[in-house]
């Protein structure tokens, strides 16, 4: 006997509104954790403070040192955590999250770049049987030698000014390419997550450099301007990969160090090329970039510390002062559209120069080019031709020594040009290999990616390497 009409429209009411039911049912909610300390680098015996923000009330921690190994230092599991806001101006100003852990440097901590993994676990929520959910993510911080020099007479510091002006966390970076809204930033805050570069360019190095004996020292880019007594404790100091923001002090001390007989070896490019500003104690960054007439300063009339290019005219302290090169004369290759079929190598103009000694090169061979060593973003210098041989202008800032020992060709975007005032589109630079001699002794590569030819690939750069890190740790 079929089913009265009523019965038959009121179960499909009920069966309706219960699919309607169990369709707007939740999500399980999102599942995060992260972190920032309150400073870069520390010395054994001071304490890092973790703050970090969670959507569950636990975490765990593990601390390893990362170099030519992976080594942990530190486990700790249940550590409390909230889930904090995050301010609209967390990017430029900071989170402002509690103090949620606490760790004070063991002593026999050694120098080096650390990283903590921070992890969650919320075993399927109210719903046990849904799944097992597991979130992590990862913050750094370097450690400095308790004893600078006496372990070692070579310190590498760290891009960290640049980690922060690609971070994008929050919102914005000094880029507009990646910003939420599509506007650039101008202040930075490290009271934020953090995106490292270090894996990049600097581990690729570092890792070199242990397996072959070198012991190095640890900082960061802040310690130049807030820690430069410890500069006086060391014959060379490093930069590796893209080390592109730099403060007026950071500069000052660096030079002075050069001055008073201490050697520097940039292998990295970009390099210098943005004055910033150092605030809150070192605890963000401010640049205004292309930008320059909305600085502050630009209305006060001293310009020595706006915040843009080294070598605008404004400024007038080009970076070649301290590096022998700039981006000005350099350029993008294999990148940004820029030399996209280049070799990836320098072309070697003065073999017999000891940076050559043990690699048998001649004039005119090329090295590097199987691990593209000439690559992203490079640095040069206004230079003439001589019977085959190039030879700085010296219109440019470079110093009076410099020498240049290798070069491979390199171009802006045109799009960049505009940011001199009297900038030629058509431009060719090239990534300069060079030396100068001004008190202490100061190499450059002239690209970002020289550590790229340091992982068994390239044994030319290997020996050109070893070489500088020999001769310029004891002279």
């Amino acid at each position: 006997m079929p089913a009265p009409r009523f019965v038959v429209t009121f179960c499909l009411f009920i069966a309706l509104n219960f699919s309607a039911v169990l369709a707007e049912q939740a999500e399980p909610p999102g599942l995060f954790v992260e972190g920032y300390t309150n400073e870069l680098s520390y010395t054994p015996g001071h304490t890092v403070h973790f703050h970090c923000n969670s959507s569950v009330s636990q975490m765990e921690m593990t601390i390893e040192r990362v170099g030519a190994k992976r080594t942990q230092m530190f486990q700790e599991g249940q550590i409390p955590v909230g889930n904090h806001p995050s301010p609209d101006r967390a990017s430029s100003h900071g989170c402002g999250w509690p103090d949620t852990f606490q760790l004070t440097i063991p002593d026999d901590w050694p120098t080096g770049y650390y990283e903590a993994k921070i992890t969650v676990r919320d075993n399927g929520g109210q719903f046990v049987q849904r799944n097992r959910r597991e979130a992590s993510s990862s913050l750094f911080f370097v450690v400095r030698s308790a004893t600078p020099g006496q372990q070692s007479k070579i310190l590498i510091q760290l891009s960290t000014n640049t980690y922060n002006a690609y971070t994008n966390w929050g919102g914005h970076s000094l880029y507009s390419y990646h910003d939420r809204d599509g506007v650039q930033g101008h202040r930075v805050s490290f009271d934020r997550p953090l995106s490292s570069q270090f894996y990049k360019w600097e581990l690729p190095f570092v890792t070199w450099a242990e397996q072959n004996g070198f012991a190095i020292d640890y900082a960061v880019n802040s310690d130049l301007e807030f820690h430069p007594e410890i500069l006086s404790n060391y014959r060379l100091v490093l930069s590796v990969g893209h080390d592109e923001y730099w403060s007026a002090k950071m500069r000052d001390h660096l030079e002075a160090f050069i001055a008073e007989g201490g050697n520097v070896a940039f292998f990295s490019g970009n390099t210098c090329c943005w004055q910033v500003r150092s605030e809150d104690n070192g605890r963000a960054l401010t640049c205004y970039k292309q930008w320059y007439n909305i600085d502050p300063l630009f209305r006060k009339g001293d310009h020595k510390l706006l915040s843009t290019l080294w070598s605008h005219d404004l400024i007038g302290r080009p970076e070649n002062e301290l590096t022998g090169v700039c981006f000005l004369f350099g350029g993008y290759h294999l990148s940004h559209g820029q030399y996209m079929d280049g070799p990836g190598s320098y072309e070697v103009h003065r073999p017999n120069h000891w940076i050559f000694a043990g690699t048998q090169l001649k004039q005119g061979d090329r090295f590097g080019g199987e691990a593209t060593i000439v690559g992203y973003e490079c640095d040069g210098c206004d230079m003439v031709w001589r019977e085959g041989l190039p030879y700085p202008t010296h219109k440019d800032g470079t110093p009076k020594s410099f020498e240049i020992l290798g070069t491979c060709p390199a171009k802006w975007h045109p799009d960049d040009s505009w940011w001199y005032s009297e900038f030629p589109k058509d431009r060719e630079g090239s990534a300069t290999l060079g030396i100068y001699t001004n008190g202490g002794t100061v190499i450059t590569s002239g690209s970002t990616d020289w550590a790229h030819g340091l992982t068994g690939k390239t044994p030319l750069v290997e020996q050109i390497t070893r070489n500088v890190l020999e001769k310029l740790a004891h002279d």
